[in-house]
């Protein structure tokens, strides 16, 4: 089947995903993350060094700044699928979809400098926690709070099924930070992991 949708710099971008692939995605390696439960960091770094993640970072931030032509994020979805590498398309989405849009479009200026560069070049891995054992997509029904002291805030609560939260650097949290349940009650910290 012929498909239009793609241009010529959209087939030049798959030819990259592809070589990517064909270096970094063996059977070995497929095989120990699917042991490991995780992807690697080398893969990742190795990943923004080709161009595959950073796509939805602003290229002032050094990313690709592709937030608005999806269809490179689908082109490297539909590759890595293709080599059998879900997981690794799930680290990829995780990343560009879900951790980053939400600093890009949420973010100070200076978190913004601090954080996108380096998810551009897979050095932060970033995930996304909404979801706790209480409240799965109720959001306002979770009841993890953020109480803002001297330096930053104190986080009590739970959170689950934080999809890369095993191997993440940069936590995108949702809590609760005021009363009630009105959208105005919630707010979304960044929590680094180490």
């Amino acid at each position: 089947m012929e498909r239009d949708i793609y241009d010529e710099d959209h087939e030049a971008f798959r030819d990259v995903v592809k070589e990517f692939i064909k270096r970094h995605v063996t059977n070995d390696v497929r095989e120990r993350w699917d042991a490991e439960g995780e992807v690697d960091r080398g893969t990742m770094l190795a990943a923004g060094e080709a161009g595959l993640i950073g796509l939805s970072v602003p290229e002032e931030f050094g990313g690709a700044g592709m937030l608005q032509d999806y269809r490179f994020r689908a082109i490297v979805n539909e590759e890595v699928i293709a080599a059998g590498a879900g997981s690794l398309a799930g680290a990829f989405g995780i990343q560009d979809d879900l951790a980053v849009p939400y600093l890009v479009h949420m973010g100070t200026q200076e978190q913004k400098e601090k954080y996108l560069p380096r998810m551009a070049t897979g050095e932060i891995i970033g995930a996304l926690a909404m979801t706790e054992p209480g409240a799965g997509s109720d959001l306002r029904g979770i009841s993890t709070t953020a109480k803002k002291v001297d330096g930053g805030y104190v986080v009590n609560g739970a959170k689950t099924f934080i999809s890369s939260g095993a191997s993440a650097d940069l936590v995108v949290t949702f809590v609760k930070t005021g009363e009630g349940n009105r959208p105005d009650a919630f707010s979304l910290l960044l929590i680094e992991t180490a």
